[in-house]
């Protein structure tokens, strides 16, 4: 009687755990899903503004280290330029600027993870560990099965699927890494130009 108590509550808190995990990673999907959708703005928002220096809207600075370096690391510098180059770190905080607040909360408790999970691991956290520090955790988040928390797998993914898209959204990603001919790259982003539309 009693093991077939156990295994009911066992049961109820295994689903519990799975309907969980489902809703976690839903943001996954959406935050990369909206990374597409808002390429253009987010690419526009990367962008120095003239007589002044960028800064990261959403990001701290410390963050946005953070986020600079992942995303170097997942699409580094060979013989044609990384991520960093292509300014996919401040595309990430343009897409997070359109972002609800959800999204940016579980991207930013992403972030927590990954500087805490590097402090245990290294003494400390992801932006000052060393580059082989860094690649061996992240070769951990993406291990299959991964050994680490949901929460750090989770962010590692959606970082690379933001990663990804806003390097090939770019005229670096488009024309030098992959050879796409210019015309079909657009510099800028117009509205209409048909005089009726004006």
């Amino acid at each position: 009687m009693s093991h077939s108590h156990t295994s009911g509550v066992d049961r109820r808190t295994a689903l519990r755990r799975m309907a969980g995990a489902a809703a976690s990673a839903l943001w996954v999907s959406e935050i990369v899903a909206l990374a597409e959708s808002e390429a253009a703005t987010a690419h526009l928002l990367a962008a120095t503004p003239q007589g002044g220096t960028w800064t990261p809207s959403v990001l701290s600075v410390e963050q946005f280290e953070t986020v600079s370096q992942l995303v170097e690391l997942i699409i580094p510098a060979t013989e044609t330029p990384g991520a960093k180059d292509a300014l996919v770190d401040r595309y990430v905080d343009g897409v997070l600027e359109s972002a609800p607040p959800n999204m940016r909360g579980e991207f930013t408790a992403g972030l927590d993870w990954i500087d805490a999970r590097s402090r245990t691991l290294f003494d400390a956290p992801f932006r000052e560990a060393t580059p082989a520090q860094q690649t061996e955790l992240l070769t951990r988040l993406s291990a299959s099965p991964s050994s680490e928390e949901a929460t750090g797998v989770e962010f590692f993914e959606a970082i690379k699927g933001m990663t990804i898209t806003g390097y090939y959204t770019t005229e670096i990603g488009l024309r030098q890494e992959l050879g796409v001919p210019g015309t079909l790259m657009l510099p800028s982003y117009p509205g209409c130009q048909h005089p009726e539309h004006q």
